[in-house]
């Protein structure tokens, strides 16, 4: 089965139907690249979408929430990690006679030490306290250290909610403090975006941290929760708590929330453990606030993941993020509508491009580019617009993906198309001028001035004898047919023989040979020979009239130098072939006639064809010029030019 070539399928359509066509095929292909790099084209959909937070930052200081580190300097001055647990509660009650309302701990303490009685105690005794509880979602190491405890009742862990059943989780002698899941999603990168609101282990849903936090808080009994639908605009889903129904957490598919990075992370209050075991700190950042506890020391491979902001933060800061989100009521989040409302971008894109490809030539050629540089900035823009007027994560990156693909296919299209259709102006134009002068007129701008060059060629001029007897006779269209036949084949003939015709005149035609040695004048006498030898009865239909005389074909051939160009005015030009030579070729043409010869060649052609032997026929002193001419003739019967009634100068056959 033979297969077309497609770009020729596309232009042979309607220039409509063909940007139509090339609009979905783009749309195929988009498709197809998101689908096979998909991985690395999300995180650069993550990356640059989450410029809606890093350009406008929220530097406004968190008053809520302090950050109890760990760091560098604690360990430096108290000793390796871990502490005794002694030292963690003389820590506890410190944040708590600080006057914090709750503090969690960023750390999950699964192995049993000595002093756990004194930690259990101090957190039992202080204001509120949150223990972590860590499920292995992204490992297969089998673990199950300590007992997981505080399940959400209500969840069904089918679908909607991720599950596992490897876990770390706090020693027994903790048993009674609230706890919650420090779990994040780590995403290829090492960054982290999303984190489980809650996470299945053994059938029983577990809350993450700041819902644990939430739930500590109001002093909740009823730690239960549902999923509910988020509609059409809304997020796939929501969690909501039982005990607090007026807060519904946005979750995508997965039962995942998204990290908000909307604050700038100098806006988080990090206070070093050491300062507040030595009591070097101003109790005021304490107060009624919820203080959080981690290690954030690299040295002992303390929880840091990279951010929007910077290579590395501390995994503590990620969870005053969440909480921060959770407080104020605004946890970003991707309408379950996501795909179709990017799909109508990526239309509103294609309408657009669509537009401005059928526009002006200027508007296609400037327009489309530019369409498909700023129309992913124009999505990304909006996306970031989203983020920040509404905790809208929309995306970006596909519709940004198609427009630029589909401007490209455009322009090629265009340029097809231009391409296809100055072909077809220069091949009418060829049909109608030489090649070189077709090609001056269609890739160059239109002048005023003479533009013609001097050449030495080599001419020949053809004509029908007796052809306006007959077309007087005969309808034109019969006449059209007889030219037509004529001039299909000399031209045929001519061109093989080297040469091109240079115009139709008539009932006859000129020929020429781009120089004037011996071989363009053998070739030009060849195509002379070969076409005396057309049947000329085969031109003529065949109730032709009678009484006329038969259609007959003189030639005359010389060489000589002429000047070929253009001249006239930018809106009219004429194409012209000027010089003595012409004029001579055009009378020497007429004398076939007279001399009885069907071909006839000058002096200065004949001096290139000796071995043809030509019979020299005299000079003639040709009608409108002053100087006698040398003609030949090919060898055979003529009449003398005095039986002709001709005068000769001198010469001629004896």
């Amino acid at each position: 089965m033979r297969i077309g070539n497609p770009v020729a399928a596309l232009l042979r359509l309607s220039p409509a139907r063909s940007r139509l066509a090339l609009l979905a095929l783009a749309a195929v292909l988009a498709l197809g690249l998101f689908a096979a790099a998909r991985p690395a084209l999300l995180m650069l959909e993550e990356r640059l979408g989450a410029l809606g937070w890093t350009l406008f930052a929220d530097a406004t200081e968190e008053q809520r929430i302090v950050l109890v580190a760990i760091d560098e300097t604690s360990l430096a001055e108290v000793g390796p990690w871990p502490w005794p647990r002694e030292t963690m509660a003389r820590l506890v009650a410190a944040i708590d006679g600080a006057g914090a309302q709750l503090q969690l701990h960023d750390i999950v303490y699964s192995e049993p030490r000595p002093g756990d009685a004194e930690l259990n105690a101090a957190l039992a005794a202080s204001g509120g306290a949150v223990l972590a509880q860590l499920p292995v979602l992204q490992s297969e190491e089998p673990v199950r250290t300590g007992g997981l405890t505080h399940p959400l009742a209500g969840l069904q862990c089918g679908a909607g909610l991720p599950q596992t059943d490897r876990y770390l989780a706090a020693d027994g002698a903790f048993a009674g403090i609230p706890k919650g899941h420090i779990a994040p999603l780590v995403a290829g990168d090492g960054s982290v975006r999303k984190t489980p609101a809650a996470i299945c282990v053994d059938g029983e849903g577990y809350p993450a941290l700041a819902l644990s936090a939430w739930l500590t808080a109001v002093g909740a009994d009823n730690w239960s929760a549902t999923l509910i639908d988020g509609g059409l605009f809304g997020p796939d889903q929501y969690l909501r708590l039982v005990a607090y129904p007026d807060l519904e957490i946005p979750l995508d598919g997965d039962g995942n929330l998204r990290i908000s990075y909307a604050s700038d992370p100098a806006a988080f209050v990090a206070i070093p453990a050491v300062d507040i075991l030595n009591g070097e700190f101003d109790p005021a950042w304490f107060d009624n606030t919820w203080a959080l506890v981690g290690v954030t020391a690299f040295s002992v491979g303390g929880d840091v993941v990279p951010t929007p902001y910077a290579g590395v933060a501390p995994g503590v800061e990620l969870q005053a993020r969440i909480l921060a989100s959770l407080l104020d009521g605004d946890i970003p989040y991707t309408p379950a509508s996501a795909g179709a409302l990017l799909g109508l971008l990526s239309l509103v894109a294609a309408a657009v491009l669509f537009w401005l490809a059928g526009g002006r030539s200027r508007w296609s050629a400037l327009g489309l580019p530019a369409a498909g540089a700023l129309l992913p900035v124009a999505f990304l823009a909006l996306h970031i617009q989203l983020l920040q007027s509404q905790g809208v994560w929309l995306g970006w990156l596909f519709p940004a993906l198609y427009s630029p693909l589909a401007a490209g296919m455009l322009v090629l299209l265009e340029y097809g198309r231009v391409r296809a259709e100055r072909g077809r102006v220069f091949g009418n134009l060829n049909s109608y001028l030489p090649n070189e002068i077709a090609r001056e007129i269609a890739y160059s701008l239109p002048s005023s001035s003479i533009n013609a060059r001097r050449a030495e060629m080599t001419l020949l001029c053809a004509d029908l004898r007796n052809f306006s007897a007959f077309g007087e006779s005969r309808p034109p269209e019969e006449s059209a047919a007889v030219l037509h036949f004529f001039f299909t084949r000399a031209t045929r003939i001519i061109e093989e023989a080297g040469g091109r015709v240079h115009e139709f005149k008539g009932d006859g035609l000129v020929a020429v040979w781009d120089s004037q040695d011996a071989d363009a004048a053998r070739c030009a006498l060849g195509a002379a020979r070969r076409m005396q030898a057309i049947e000329i009865a085969e031109m003529l239909p065949e109730d032709a009239p009678s009484g006329l005389e038969p259609l007959a074909l003189g030639i005359g051939i010389e060489q000589g130098s002429v000047l070929i160009g253009s001249v006239g005015p930018a809106h009219r030009r004429g194409h012209v072939l000027l010089g003595d030579t012409v004029s001579i070729v055009f009378r020497i043409q007429e004398l076939t006639a007279d001399l009885a010869h069907p071909i006839l060649v000058g002096g200065v052609a004949a001096g290139k064809l000796i071995e043809e032997k030509l019979e020299s026929q005299g000079h003639f002193l040709l009608d409108g010029l002053r100087n006698p001419h040398h003609l030949y003739a090919l060898p055979g019967t003529g009449q003398r030019a005095a039986e002709r009634g001709l005068k000769l100068i001198r010469g001629g056959r004896s």
